[in-house]
């Protein structure tokens, strides 16, 4: 029979393999949480910090925003390239990362735009400038997007470094300022890493294992889609293959049971997990721990959609908005802003989840926390735009 995982175990589990479980105090091992985590998403959007900084200050809130710069431009210790999305890894997984290189590179390389790219500025133009000159960013090329631009248009130069770093032929070498510098793969990426070579089917069975094994649980869709690196075919065919996986019913927050797989050690896993840490938490709309909606829903009974991109009349709720956790259960959501020159966190909307009673003890929480994040971002003021509940 399949072991039954109750609610509270899987809200649990699932809060202890994010590192959202402990309190985030203690000495900062930012390379190990990394590692636990699997990658950290990369984003754009400064609304208070950008969300790789957060997720990483919501495991430790000993680490700071000039930490992960210097552990991919200094200390070699990740790499950037594209999961789901574009995320820093652990150095020491690029040689299962290989397949990926290949899958990118040659998705990338059979789009017209990229052909019609190469024609104007060639793929060995940009090489050798970079092999001469050293790392580049995009703003040393001056290659210009042709007629009417559209959202999502890149310069040709633009386009045939992306390709180039899609399969692993470039690599980023540093950032300032959150610009991309592009270097040849070779001064990147430590020799022994680049050296190691690993067949087809071991690079799918490490895939598969290490998303499981962060995931705690899952089905196989969930399991395909934790990197984005094997398709839906490559995992059905593994979870045939392999014999220590662990069929269970997983017990969703409206009580129905689900099918899913966990790892061989799940019941050790199960006698030790925690209960989470009674610290609320402003949680990042890019965390790893909210990023599978589904998931989200099916555990938390929390249904929350990213609306940065969704026009401002139809938003349900606002632009950058934060979900609240307190123990094992999201208590509410936030909008908040930075204005870093004025030295202050703005909050601008507040909701409480329906149901949730918010207390004085809620309020101060919230308050402790915001001004936590605030400490992050180097900002001494917090003012409330609207009602506090």
């Amino acid at each position: 029979m399949a072991l039954r995982i109750s609610n509270r175990n899987a809200r649990w589990l699932w809060l202890q393999s994010q590192g959202l479980s402990e309190t985030p105090t203690g000495p900062l091992d930012l390379p190990e949480t990394i590692r636990s985590l699997g990658f950290v998403q990369l984003d754009t959007i400064q609304n208070v910090t950008r969300a790789h900084h957060h997720i990483l200050w919501s495991r430790n809130q000993n680490y700071r925003e000039p930490m992960l710069d210097r552990l991919l431009g200094e200390d070699r210790a990740v790499f950037e390239h594209f999961t789901h999305d574009a995320s820093v890894l652990p150095v020491e997984f690029y040689p299962m990362w290989q397949r990926q290189f290949r899958r990118l590179g040659d998705r990338v390389a059979g789009h017209a735009s990229f052909q019609k790219a190469v024609k104007e500025i060639g793929r060995e133009q940009i090489l050798s400038r970079i092999e001469r000159e050293g790392p580049l960013s995009t703003h040393a090329f001056d290659t210009k997007v042709e007629g009417k631009k559209q959202m999502w248009d890149r310069p040709p130069h633009k386009r045939v470094l992306d390709q180039l770093w899609y399969a692993g032929d470039l690599a980023t070498s540093h950032r300032e300022n959150f610009a991309k510098y592009y270097d040849l793969a070779e001064r990147v990426i430590p020799q022994q890493h680049r050296e190691a070579v690993h067949d087809e089917t071991t690079q799918i069975d490490w895939l598969c294992r290490n998303a499981l094994d962060r995931l705690a649980f899952a089905s196989l869709g969930e399991i395909q889609r934790f990197w984005g690196a094997v398709d839906a075919k490559e995992v059905r065919i593994w979870s045939q293959d392999v014999r220590d996986l662990v069929p269970v019913k997983l017990q969703s927050h409206d009580g129905d049971w689900r099918d899913a797989l966990a790892p061989s050690d799940i019941e050790a896993r199960l006698a030790s997990v925690p209960a989470p840490t009674a610290r609320l938490r402003i949680i990042n709309p890019f965390d790893p721990v909210v990023r599978d909606r589904n998931r989200l829903l099916a555990l938390f009974g929390f249904a929350y959609r990213n609306e940065m991109f969704v026009p401002a009349a139809q938003r349900l709720w606002g632009y950058y908005v934060y979900p609240l956790l307190e123990r094992d259960r999201f208590i509410g959501r936030i909008e908040l802003k930075a204005d870093r020159s004025a030295s202050r966190l703005r909050v601008t909307q507040f909701w409480p989840e329906p149901g949730v009673r918010w207390t004085t003890g809620r309020q101060a929480k919230l308050g402790a926390e915001l001004a936590r994040l605030a400490r992050l971002i180097g900002v001494s003021d917090i003012t409330w735009d609207c009602d506090r509940a």
